[in-house]
């Protein structure tokens, strides 16, 4: 038969050395064999009776991790896609694929799929496979409906679905809960699944032009949610999603969308609004145009966002009248008054103050405390930008801290006092460093310091022996220190993934109490994805027998 298309040779010399194979535009109908075999068959070149540089040696190709088909002709994909695991970047937008391989599923170390803009009618079960796929596009396609086991992509942070004909959204979307942005725009969706309400990372949710006749109550819980888009729907009154008609109780769930920073109920069949939209406090766009609104004066919509919040803010201020019993906490009261939560404090020793969104923690959640003795601290998710002073108080008792998801950006001295600390989680904040003195934590076994920002290995950990387990994943660390390390008998778990390790130094493998190793997501070339998917004791071993004699 005709000859496949062909890929220059240079490019493909390229490829082997930088793991990249840009292909997008090249009018190609199908992929070359010769393409999906780049990390299998031995190059052209070796055959040749060349001298090698030692650059081009042929046998220390990088595997093949970005593979970018984009805008070419594509009718359909070759299941020898399999042969290239270790891709982490697939983009064949803009082509004419009807269906996907089966053998996406094996492609285990993807983290971006771009299937956008071809004509699939489904998306195969395999694909639920990925566990590590970060980014999944698929917009302007036919889908009709999606698999149910879509909620095990659970690394999933962007899925864009939108201009698609999908009538529902599998309710396994609450598996979710790392996902940041979500399009569903341009549907035939009536309703929502209230379960999306567990997607607790959500900041965007786009449901612009669909059939949507209300929206889940559960909605209202969504706590990191800050840009809502409901334009062109079918809302008949949005009362209905706030649970509640008569207003003079607000309920509590409004002011828990704490972040919404954009609603857009524009042309929509909206009648009146609750008055509860008045608090949320970082409202900066509300769209309205094309609604009935008949209770609102024509000139306060008008005059934009915040003198509308502001005529909704005082009408609550004439519909409260005393508070009932049942509900001491009314909208308008302030965060440090509502009530600390004694029980957790006396019988599970526990002093809770989180996703408050609080700048300070107030000194009735310390004078609670009294003489009980707390052992677990939780002030994560708020906008800490220090460690509150009087963490030092509970000294002799605590052994657990999380002050996840805040603003600090160095530990203060009063936590290396806390001479019992078994636990520190403090993922998701500013940091650049340690302190020295938390040498002192003799007790401590985990410290999770994942999406901080440091760019050095904090030494004052190799000289805390006790640690079994360091998580520093999604930093920016450049080196580490095998010789420190291996004194660290007590280490079982090292995840240094997302970072930027140019190197792993040989003497790694050394550390033999190490039962996992991450380094995934690291610019080093070895050892190749290949290996690092072999597991911890494979790799420790890959390392040793490169240790210089």
């Amino acid at each position: 038969g005709e000859p496949g298309p062909t890929v220059p040779p240079g490019l493909l010399r390229a490829a082997r050395k930088s793991g990249l194979l840009n292909l997008s535009g090249r009018d190609l109908s199908e992929v070359p064999q010769h393409v999906w075999r780049i990390n299998l068959d031995t190059p052209e070149e070796a055959h040749q009776n060349l001298s090698f540089t030692a650059a081009d040696r042929w046998w220390e190709q990088t595997d093949l991790t970005k593979l970018i088909l984009a805008s070419n002709k594509l009718q359909c994909l070759s299941e020898d896609v399999r042969l290239l695991p270790a891709l982490t970047v697939l983009d064949i937008h803009d082509n004419q694929l009807t269906a996907l391989p089966s053998a996406i599923g094996i492609l285990e170390n993807l983290q971006k799929l771009d299937v956008s803009h071809n004509k699939l009618k489904n998306i195969p079960e395999e694909l639920t496979q990925l566990r590590h796929l970060k980014s999944l596009l698929v917009q302007h396609n036919e889908l009709s409906h999606l698999p149910d086991g879509f909620g095990q992509l659970a690394s999933l942070e962007e899925l864009n679905l939108s201009n698609n004909q999908l009538a529902t959204i599998p309710t396994s979307f609450a598996s979710l809960t790392n996902l940041i942005r979500l399009s569903v725009a341009q549907n035939q969706l009536r309703s929502l699944p209230a379960e999306i309400s567990s997607m607790k990372s959500l900041k965007q949710l786009d449901c612009t032009k669909n059939f949507l006749e209300t929206i889940p109550p559960e909605l209202a819980s969504m706590a990191s949610l800050e840009q809502l888009y409901l334009r062109k729907n079918k809302f008949n009154i949005f009362v209905n999603y706030l649970l509640d008609n008569k207003l003079k109780s607000l309920p509590d769930e409004i002011s828990l969308l704490q972040k919404l920073e954009r609603l857009d109920l524009a042309n929509n069949d909206i009648s009146r609004l609750p008055y509860a939209l008045g608090n949320l406090p970082h409202l900066k766009f509300l769209a309205l145009e094309g609604n009935p609104l008949r209770a609102i004066r024509r000139d306060i919509l008008q005059k934009g966002t915040q003198e509308l919040l502001k005529y909704l803010r005082s009408k609550i201020q004439d519909d409260i009248t005393s508070p009932s019993e049942e509900s001491p906490v009314t909208a308008m009261t302030l965060p440090s008054e509502s009530r600390i939560n004694m029980h957790a404090i006396t019988a599970l020793k526990l002093l809770e103050y989180s996703e408050k969104q609080a700048i300070l923690i107030p000194d009735e959640v310390f004078n609670a405390v009294g003489s009980n003795p707390v052992t677990t601290v939780n002030f994560s998710k708020n906008q800490l930008s220090e460690i509150p002073a009087r963490i030092v108080e509970l000294k002799e008792s605590v052994c657990d801290v999380s002050l996840g998801f805040n603003k600090l950006s160095s530990i203060s001295l009063e936590l290396c006092l806390l001479h019992r600390l078994m636990h520190v989680d403090v993922r998701n904040n500013f940091l650049t460093s340690l302190p020295e003195e938390m040498e002192a934590l003799t007790k401590l076994q985990i410290i999770n310091l994942a999406f901080n920002r440091f760019k050095i290995f904090p030494t004052v950990l190799y000289r805390i022996p006790t640690l079994e387990t360091i998580l520093l994943s999604n930093n920016q660390v450049g080196s580490i220190d095998p010789v420190q390390l291996k004194k660290m008998d007590k280490l079982g778990t090292l995840d240094l993934q997302n970072n930027d390790l140019l190197q792993v130094p040989p003497e790694l493998g050394n550390c033999e109490t190490l039962r996992t190793l991450l380094l995934e997501g690291n610019p080093f070339r070895t050892p190749r994805a290949a290996i690092l998917a072999k597991g911890t004791a494979a790799v420790l071993e890959y390392l040793r027998s490169r240790i210089p004699t």
